[in-house]
């Protein structure tokens, strides 16, 4: 047995020394490690557009996520996937991947969505060691979506997935589509992804965390004995408009809530995503551009700045509300 237990932990050892991240399995309720969600596009580079970073702005995005995380989320299967997946291998980053494949129900989408299905399986297989779940799609059922589907086009696409990934496979969306009553997707997943907004609730910091956790207790209840992940939770370091309590954005209000579910999620044993690392220009200047716990510049926010001495900004990292208001962004209008 002790010769066993020395043979493991020399295994282990030579995992690390060549660059690969231990195995994570997101369909077991457990703590996986640092979590979070990452988006690297910087200002003129827009997915939309397909105006993608460069592998080189990737490696250094992982390079400073690397320090704190080991778990990363991906949003599509499209060439920011492509790249972030080839950095992780070729530089052997401790980083492992839930890999996303974005869907929309819009007509003029299917092709799209069957060339991400196409991709997203092929890469889930191409870098078996890095990619440790798939979402198939991501808020495309919660009745808000602007790219919403039916369940049932949902439930066919993630049979297509499991069929042909050897990973576990997952769906994205809001508590208000989980808690609906009836739901036919659950019985299909390895485990349930939940997002969980307070901000978008009207709550301020004081309820945040306490509003979360009662999201995660609801669906808990829903659908006992099946692995629940947060796939987004998160603060936003400013506000615009009035979907949010006054003033609801802040650095000093993101580091504690960041701290607060951190901690509750490593108590708790649930893997959580916090949303998300660097602010996204391409979503404008409202509220869906200040999420990031660094800036555009990858300068440390608050909440990240004893973490990152390196990273210390020399300018504010996100705007005052002394400032004018800033034109809201779609989903501020929602």
């Amino acid at each position: 047995m002790k010769k066993c237990g020395i043979l493991v932990g020399l295994m282990l050892l030579a995992t690390l020394r060549l660059g690969a991240a231990l195995p994570v399995d997101l369909a077991k309720q457990q703590w996986n490690g640092n979590a979070i969600c990452y988006s690297g596009y910087r200002a003129g580079q827009h997915p939309d557009k397909q105006l993608f970073p460069s592998q080189a702005h990737v490696l250094e995005d992982l390079k400073i996520l690397e320090k704190n995380w080991n778990l990363i989320r991906l949003y599509g299967s499209d060439q920011h996937s492509r790249d972030v997946l080839e950095v992780i291998q070729k530089n052997k980053l401790h980083l492992q991947v839930m890999l996303g494949i974005w869907l929309s129900g819009k007509p003029e989408k299917q092709a799209e969505n069957k060339r991400q299905i196409a991709e997203g399986i092929r890469l889930a297989n191409a870098f078996r060691g890095i990619v440790t779940a798939v979402s198939v799609g991501n808020e495309a059922l919660v009745s808000w979506s602007d790219h919403r589907m039916s369940e049932g086009a949902v439930i066919a696409l993630v049979k297509k997935v499991k069929a042909a990934v050897p990973c576990r496979v997952t769906v994205a969306d809001d508590f208000l589509y989980w808690v609906q009553p009836g739901n036919q997707l659950v019985k299909h997943l390895d485990f349930i992804t939940l997002h969980s907004y307070p901000v978008w609730g009207h709550l301020d910091i004081d309820q945040g965390l306490a509003a979360t956790v009662d999201k995660f207790e609801e669906i808990q209840r829903l659908y006992p004995g099946k692995p629940i992940v947060f796939g987004e939770v998160g603060w936003a370091s400013y506000t615009v408009g009035d979907k949010h309590a006054p003033k609801a954005g802040d650095e000093v209000k993101q580091k504690r809530y960041y701290n607060e579910i951190n901690g509750w999620a490593k108590a708790k044993q649930v893997t959580t995503f916090f949303f998300e690392a660097f602010d996204e220009p391409w979503k404008g200047e409202g509220t869906e551009g200040h999420w990031g716990v660094f800036s555009t510049e990858r300068k440390a926010k608050l909440v990240m700045q004893q973490l990152y001495p390196e990273r210390m900004p020399s300018s504010p990292t996100s705007p005052g509300y002394a400032e004018a208001a800033l034109t809201p962004t779609k989903r501020d209008e929602k």
